[in-house]
């Protein structure tokens, strides 16, 4: 006759299946992030068992001659509507207002702020995005350039990695205004979009290079890593900015 197992077998053997059961949510929870940048302010954030796109766009004004992201996601996520920055290009739930919203087993936060600094009077509002995927905070400020007021700074919180917009225009942070910002949040990685990466300035376009907004940031570590850009689920407490292309 086949004996039965006892408790403590039985115990045993119910834990280390609960432990690998574990592992598995808090791992995929926590395992960090890889992003691709497409250019401009577009980035796919991949990890956690889901993918987000920011800033998809239309291949006009500062994004003239870059191919445009037709890439699948999760959940899009916009600063607004306009073209360079909001286009129906990619596949995906596409949230571009603000809200509070549950996708995928992401919980993503909309804040409404003005796009410009005349109180959204020249392009109305935008939404700055914050959400947490593969244990990581991130905030997404990569189509504004309004002043954050204490509201916005409680919502953003410190995030582990900040995409924010630094070249400049009617409606994107100046680098020296880029840099406030960066030192007011103290994120740990961040990672600079919208500004002119080529030797000329595409027609149509109001932004500058990124080199003013270095130069602000003067004495922080700089990485270049491509394209391509890999971080683990914890990060260090020292700030190191992005510099993808």
């Amino acid at each position: 006759m086949r004996s039965l197992p006892t408790f403590a077998a039985l115990t045993l053997s119910s834990l280390g299946l609960g432990a690998a059961l574990l592992a598995t949510g808090p791992a995929l929870a926590g395992s960090g992030v890889t992003i691709t940048s497409y250019g401009h302010s577009a980035l796919l954030i991949s990890g956690g068992g889901a993918s987000v796109l920011v800033n998809p766009f239309k291949a006009v004004a500062c994004a003239a001659g870059l191919a445009e992201p037709r890439v699948s996601a999760t959940v899009i996520l916009a600063s607004s509507r306009l073209l360079d920055e909001g286009a129906p290009v990619a596949k995906g739930k596409m949230l571009v207002d603000p809200g509070s919203f549950k996708v995928s087993g992401l919980s993503i936060e909309g804040i409404a702020g003005p796009h410009d600094r005349v109180g959204g009077r020249r392009f109305g509002q935008s939404t700055l995005w914050r959400w947490k995927q593969g244990g990581l905070d991130i905030a997404h400020l990569g189509g504004t350039a309004a002043r954050l007021t204490p509201a916005d700074k409680v919502m953003l919180g410190r995030p582990d990695v900040l995409i924010i917009g630094v070249g400049g225009g009617a409606k994107v942070y100046t680098g020296a205004e880029a840099a406030e910002v960066v030192r007011e949040l103290q994120p740990r990685r961040v990672i600079p979009v919208q500004f002119v990466s080529g030797k000329t300035t595409p027609k149509d376009c109001d932004q500058t290079t990124l080199q003013p907004f270095l130069d602000a940031m003067a004495g922080t570590p700089v990485k270049r890593p491509g394209r391509t850009l890999s971080l683990p689920g914890k990060l260090g407490d020292g700030m190191v900015i992005e510099v993808m292309r």
